[in-house]
């Protein structure tokens, strides 16, 4: 048995696991397909995060700038 977690993937998936970790891990994945899977299953997942394209509605921001802009107006000359 392996002992990995899903984080330990996840920190293997973005790079951010000592070598000498992430050497213990890919030696597991190409030893247990269970893991295997669950890794391909992980990557595909951020592969898929990567490509979205993410952005506020244009009402919130709208609303923001709002309040910003009467907010600025309530500051005292001295500040």
């Amino acid at each position: 048995m392996h002992g990995f977690t899903e984080e330990d993937l996840i920190l293997h998936l973005y790079k951010e696991i000592s070598v000498e970790q992430s050497m213990l891990i890919e030696e597991a994945l190409a030893n247990d397909w269970a893991l295997k899977e669950k890794f391909e299953v992980m990557a595909a997942a951020v592969n898929d995060l990567k490509k979205l394209s993410l952005s506020p509605r244009k009402s919130s921001v709208e609303t923001i700038l709002q309040h910003a802009s009467s907010s600025n107006k309530k500051l005292p000359s001295s500040v």
